[in-house]
């Protein structure tokens, strides 16, 4: 049996729905629906109920999952040994993360992987700190970033190592009258138009809770998935906004609280699982990645 549908086959099982598995693999639906219906004509039975609320594992899908869990564990660490064997002269590296991570931090460390093992060839994956854990569960990442803390009913599951500290700063479209500025009160926020992140993201909630310690309540006009479409918006005067300041041209770019920037710090960390040795190329990956403050801008 291949890989790539034993994979599928577990995101199904763990979703009960094709399209969100599908979402999940970066896959599209049909192909996922095809690689279920191409192991359910090996084995000659169904592996799920389908019905209008999703998909539900059969008695035997129940059952086959137990081993194709063990059997994708024992592959990918198959895998591993053979790019061990040949000193990382070849192989893959599958690492996840949100934008911040994708877009501004590692970059430059993938760049510099590469000019050591040209021969591992490297995929990343753009996704929210719950996708990503999701993904490292499936065995689908071999590294994730991830905004902690960690869902405290997965994070034992995980290897998680913290690695950089990330301010929030405000910035502001043009002729604000907080411009000039390098600190804000929070009260000069009520009342006033914010461009935001998607809500339920990691992001979002730092942002949230910040403003509900604080009895503010401004106008969310906007909320986009992407740092430099909310700068866009910023730019066309929508609205004042969040970004992290790795997202900003220089470090002391934006502003930040006068109470201090506590309130809008998080930390990345990075994650993979904990039943397992990080593969060869993962392991020189995270060499690479030394805790502490990568340089903004």
């Amino acid at each position: 049996m291949e890989l790539a549908p034993l994979r599928s086959f577990l995101a199904v099982a763990r979703e009960g729905h094709m399209t969100r598995a599908a979402r999940h693999l970066h896959l599209s639906q049909p192909a996922v629906s095809a690689q279920i219906a191409r192991l359910e004509e090996e084995l000659g039975t169904s592996l799920f109920h389908r019905g209008p609320r999703g998909m539900e594992l059969t008695a035997a899908g129940a059952l086959f999952q137990r081993y194709v869990e063990r059997a994708v564990v024992w592959l990918e660490d198959g895998r591993d040994a053979v790019d061990a064997l040949q000193g990382l002269g070849r192989g893959t590296l599958s690492v996840g993360g949100g934008e911040t991570a994708t877009t501004y931090l590692l970059p430059p460390l993938l760049r510099e992987f590469h000019e050591h093992y040209p021969g591992v060839r490297l995929y990343v994956r753009e996704q929210g700190s719950t996708a990503v854990v999701d993904a490292l569960l499936a065995g689908s990442l071999d590294l994730g970033v991830v905004t902690l803390p960690v869902d405290p009913a997965v994070a034992d599951a995980l290897a998680i190592t913290p690695w950089v500290a990330d301010d929030l700063r405000l910035v502001l479209p043009p002729e604000h009258p907080l411009h000039g500025q390098s600190t804000f009160a929070w009260s000069d926020l009520d009342g006033q138009p914010l461009v935001l992140f998607e809500g339920g993201t990691a992001v979002r909630r730092v942002i949230d809770a910040a403003l509900d310690a604080r009895g503010v309540s401004p106008e969310i006009v906007m909320e986009l998935r992407s740092i430099e479409s909310i700068k866009r918006m910023v730019d066309q005067g929508i609205g004042a906004a969040f970004v992290s300041r790795f997202a900003l041209p220089a470090p002391d770019a934006g502003l930040v609280p006068a109470e201090g920037a506590g309130d809008l710090t998080r930390t990345l960390a990075v994650a993979w699982r904990a039943d397992r040795a990080p593969p060869p190329a993962a392991s020189a990956l995270l060499s690479l990645m030394a805790p502490g403050a990568p340089d903004a801008g």
